[in-house]
């Protein structure tokens, strides 16, 4: 779920597999050759072309493809609608910046051992083609860098400490998917979660109440978490639509920042060992969520992990542009037949 906070498009075209349930890349695989003018989406009337999407599923085992294409057509849509809204506020982009930037392309192609032109074939990708997502990069890194102020990053660093500090959550999560625009489907979806919720501390409840009356308060709370990550793997694993439903919706350890997207780092980071979140709403659907254990961190100097800091910063910043675009784009998703 993550982002990346400097060339974005390319680095996903060329070299990246979305962060597609939170599973190592895949062997590369064929994909099967797009029409050459289909279209997947329309942004505001351009259009996110099928080839695209394709590029995105060379890097996923065939069997996942229906998975991670949402994801795919996610993560491109927004590449979209940040450089519509880039390119509105005329940010420069020379030609020679973009040559440098092609060039340096071609030598990391050339170190690696690899053709540069057998690359784009197989990537399905003309130069121009290249150019352009080349200067939509140059757009988004000037803007970012525009924005990355030394005050801005102090800001961030001491207001969400734990986010460069090593700290860590374990959860599990129940991922429901109803259609994009569909508020009826969405409400069911949020109806469901809750009503998970429910079902997960009622049965954690009467597990307790099984217990003697002279039970020890930590024996108790012991017996209430362990009885609601089980009712909760139960319902994970009937009913998610995340991949991780086959471990019982597991996500295993991840940091504040930089694996999940903010909502949902949010949240979880929000809550205890034994608690779970109300219905939270991400890009990729609707979840609930589980904390099942917690790693704190340690003390961190902002010099240390300025770096750091500036990469959420940015990913926050393109987390939080996209969402506000979202608001008012007119986005078109063509069916998969």
């Amino acid at each position: 779920m993550s982002r990346l906070p400097f060339g974005a498009c390319v680095t996903f075209c060329l070299f990246a597999a979305p962060a597609f349930a939170q599973q190592p890349p895949a062997t590369p695989v064929p994909a099967p050759a797009p029409a050459p003018n289909a279209v997947a989406a329309l942004v505001n009337g351009q259009p996110v072309p099928e080839v695209a999407v394709q590029r995105g599923l060379k890097r996923v085992p065939p069997a996942d493809h229906p998975k991670a294409r949402p994801e795919i057509l996610i993560y491109l849509i927004d590449n979209v609608l940040l450089d519509q809204h880039l390119a509105a506020q005329k940010i420069p982009v020379e030609a020679k910046e973009i040559d440098a930037r092609v060039g340096e392309i071609q030598a990391e192609v050339k170190k690696n051992g690899q053709d540069y032109q057998k690359m784009l074939k197989d990537l399905m990708l003309t130069e121009e083609e290249l150019k352009a997502q080349v200067a939509a990069d140059l757009r988004w890194e000037k803007f970012a860098i525009s924005q990355s102020t030394d005050a801005a990053l102090k800001h961030l660093f001491e207001q969400s400490g734990e986010m460069f500090d090593g700290s860590l959550v374990r959860a599990r999560h129940i991922l429901l998917t109803p259609a994009a625009g569909d508020s009826a489907a969405a409400g069911q979806a949020k109806a469901q979660l809750l009503q998970f919720k429910q079902q997960v501390e009622a049965e954690a409840a009467k597990e307790v109440g099984k217990l003697p009356a002279a039970t020890e308060p930590f024996a108790r709370e012991a017996a209430r978490r362990k009885k609601m990550e089980e009712a909760f793997e139960a319902l994970a694993e009937k009913h998610s639509a995340c991949p991780s439903k086959k471990d019982g919706g597991d996500l295993n350890w991840f940091p504040r920042a930089g694996s999940m997207v903010e909502p949902f780092a949010k949240a979880a980071f929000a809550l205890k060992p034994g608690q779970m979140s109300d219905p939270v709403q991400t890009p990729f659907g609707y979840h609930l969520i589980l904390v099942t254990d917690r790693k704190a961190g340690q003390a961190t100097k902002f010099e240390d992990v300025k770096e750091e800091v500036r990469e959420v910063f940015c990913n926050r910043l393109r987390e939080d542009l996209v969402a506000k675009l979202r608001v008012t784009a007119k986005i078109t998703i063509t069916p998969v037949k």
